[in-house]
């Protein structure tokens, strides 16, 4: 597995791409992040990683649940921690890993202090979103003032957040999008005959379709795509030749789908 992983971060950075972005629950992606990063000493990578969830899935699959949140000030300690004896001084970006409203993570003078300490250190400090409280937690990190990037989730099923990204980016911070792709639903295995038609008439696959429409959106710094294997991540990185047109806005428009819809469709994926 690690050394499919280096396979992929070769081609990712054979091909421009500089932002590797990890989580601590992301099983061992940290330590095959970092094993790769002191095997090749990329000199310009830029990598960021988050905190706040535990991985609990054991490497089993079917494992319920496979990561549990914990947004408190000792998780952020001992994460931290961990993070750095994976990455080493190539951190260049901690986040919180899917801030919202309930878990009171933006509310916590003890975690809020810490993160402040965190950045005056010299790393820069960002808040993951999800759900459909997206925009509302993206304003509450705005007030704060204290974070230099928000990631939050954008594709063309789900668009709820694009003006508080919007605001985002305009008031300083990187804008890194995830889950592109919705988790699968805008790849061609996804079947989304609307998506596989228009991408056919633009001479592109769906992947680099659902990609492009995100990197054409101004306040879009950095979008993540979460290729498995390289032949993937080449499918992908079609997107950056991919001509945006009003009429594909127009076309692609009708993808839209409710917030509330997009995140329970997306809670009853089957995930690997």
């Amino acid at each position: 597995m690690e050394q499919h992983a280096h396979q992929v971060l070769d081609a990712g950075y054979e091909q421009g791409i500089r932002y590797f972005d990890a989580a601590r629950s992301y099983g061992r992606a940290e330590e095959f992040l970092g094993s790769w990063l002191r095997s090749r000493v990329p000199p310009d990578a830029v990598v960021g990683s988050k905190w706040g969830y535990v991985y609990t899935a054991g490497w089993q699959v079917d494992a319920d649940p496979p990561e549990v949140k914990h947004h408190d000030v000792e998780t952020f300690r001992r994460q931290l921690g961990e993070t750095r004896a994976n990455l080493g001084d190539a951190l260049a970006l901690y986040q919180i890993h899917s801030a919202t409203p309930d878990s009171g993570v933006l509310e916590d003078d003890e975690v809020l202090a810490d993160l402040r300490a965190l950045r005056g250190s010299g790393v820069a400090i960002g808040a993951s979103v999800s759900g459909t409280s997206q925009p509302e937690t993206i304003e509450r990190a705005l007030e704060l003032e204290i974070f230099d990037a928000v990631q939050a989730t954008w594709n063309l099923y789900e668009r709820a957040a694009g003006e508080a990204l919007a605001a985002a980016h305009e008031a300083g911070l990187v804008v890194i999008v995830k889950e592109a792709l919705a988790n699968g639903r805008l790849s061609p295995r996804g079947g989304d005959e609307r998506l596989a038609t228009a991408s056919a008439r633009a001479g592109t696959t769906a992947d680099a379709l659902a990609l492009a429409a995100v990197l054409t959106r101004p306040w879009a710094d950095v979008v993540l795509t979460g290729a498995a294997s390289a032949g993937t991540l080449a499918s992908n990185l079609g997107a950056v030749d991919v001509e945006w047109t009003d009429e594909l806005e127009r076309e692609l428009e009708v993808l839209t789908e409710p917030s509330d819809a997009y995140w329970r469709t997306r809670s009853e994926l089957a995930w690997n």
